[in-house]
């Protein structure tokens, strides 16, 4: 196989992560932190693009990089029109959308259009995205929300669902796309998808308050309250989506993020630690089974994966309310730099042909 040097760049709101592969295998990784003064500067995300890529530059100096020797580079997909799940190559369209934030304003906007930059200077090397999070493969009737003014959307960690899954029906000796899979994503936010055939037909919506709680996002609230809060005159539009995305979930209940400390927590036996920990085991294993459902039942395996997968009474208590489902097992964290280097590899060696933006 010939190999392809492949520059990794994933923009985050705090932190830029660049990594160079040959083919799949990581010769640097490295994760930049940027400190809110640093970034305070800014007036949008979108400001940013000069002051990010002058740091990816910079790294990959440090590393002695052979700038000409890269052949692809492939950014993590930013908030996009729906898309079908796949590898795309960054075009002017792409570029346009990406540019004005059209469709929200987040850090990874930054990804597409810094890999269009970068390889743009190169001799011989292409740019692409691959499985951003708005990736939509959904059934019809999975939109429909209950009221015509609202619509279920498909926003979920689509990139390391469709890896996790793809990976595990290479395990298994099948075809993705002859199964049936529930992936259940669980890092700073939670998403819980239906896998049915190579498509996600269902999925919640993660990033602003749909299923379960996380770290720092509230998931779904009773209604009736959150409309009266609203109306309360007591917070601002605002201060409740705070609420819902970043200061919701282990944060309001237990004042950290961080997963690992509430395990530490109810370990050392606080009881609130325990029972709120439970309770985000207890709302997973919820939208798992409301998953399953909408496979009909016919579930090949369960998969768990992200940060807190690696919570063992997180994931035993999961286990003990889906086992009679489908096996359940376990792929602990995620690696979206390899993803996304595992999707330019297949699109550069033809094992998967690039979609049009």
């Amino acid at each position: 196989m010939i190999t392809h040097r492949i520059l990794v760049i994933n923009p985050g709101s705090t932190s830029t992560k660049i990594a160079l592969f040959r083919n799949t295998k990581p010769r640097f990784l490295k994760s930049v932190r940027h400190s809110p003064e640093e970034l305070k500067r800014f007036i949008s995300v979108i400001d940013q693009f000069t002051f990010r890529k002058e740091i990816i530059l910079h790294e990959l100096k440090k590393e002695e990089v052979g700038m000409d020797e890269i052949t692809a580079v492939i950014g993590r997909g930013g908030i996009m029109k729906p898309l079908e799940s796949g590898v795309y190559e960054v075009n002017e369209r792409m570029k346009q959308d990406l540019r004005s934030m059209k469709y929200g304003e987040h850090a990874s906007c930054l990804g597409g259009l810094l890999a269009d930059d970068i390889a743009g200077s190169l001799s011989n090397a292409r740019a692409f995205i691959a499985n951003p999070t708005t990736v939509d493969e959904f059934h019809e009737v999975a939109r429909i929300s209950g009221h015509p003014l609202f619509n279920r959307v498909s926003i979920f960690h689509a990139l390391n669902h469709k890896m996790i899954a793809q990976n595990h029906a290479k395990l298994v000796g099948k075809a993705y796309e002859e199964m049936n899979l529930i992936v259940a994503h669980m890092g700073g936010g939670i998403s819980v998808g239906a896998h049915h055939k190579g498509k996600v037909i269902d999925a919640n919506q993660a990033l602003d308050g749909e299923g379960p709680f996380g770290p720092e996002r509230s998931g779904t609230l009773p209604v009736g309250e959150l409309a009266r809060l609203c109306f309360s005159g007591k917070q601002t539009l605002d201060e409740v989506k705070k609420m819902i995305t970043g200061h919701g979930g282990y944060i309001a209940y237990l004042g950290t993020n961080d997963a690992y400390t509430v395990g530490l927590m109810a370990e050392q036996g606080d009881k609130k630690a325990k029972l709120i920990q439970y309770a985000l085991a207890y709302q997973v294993a919820k939208e798992i089974g409301a998953m399953s459902t909408v496979l009909k039942g016919t579930v090949d395996a369960i998969l768990l994966t992200g940060g807190i997968a690696h919570n063992t009474t997180v994931v035993d208590n999961i286990k003990t309310m889906v086992a009679h489902i489908a096996r359940v097992i376990v792929y602990p964290g995620e690696d979206e730099m390899k993803a996304l280097a595992e999707n330019a590899l297949q699109v550069m060696i033809g094992e998967v042909e690039c979609k049009v933006y």
